[in-house]
């Protein structure tokens, strides 16, 4: 018996892979990229810090 018609699939190019990677390369993600790179903000006060040392220390708002 022969394979069926489903079975016998032509070999891919990798064509996929190249759109895979030239999406990859490309500028497409570089909105992303610079937002990455900017540093974190850190506020300007230490509130939360303050406040788990006010729970720790057993104080009540």
């Amino acid at each position: 018996m022969s394979r069926h018609l489903a079975d016998k699939r032509t070999p891919s190019n990798g064509g996929r892979v190249k759109q895979f990677l030239r999406i990859a390369h490309d500028g497409g993600s570089s909105i992303w990229m610079k937002l990455l790179r900017q540093p974190v903000r850190v506020p300007a006060s230490n509130r939360r810090a303050v406040e788990f040392l006010r729970i720790e220390r057993g104080r009540q708002v």
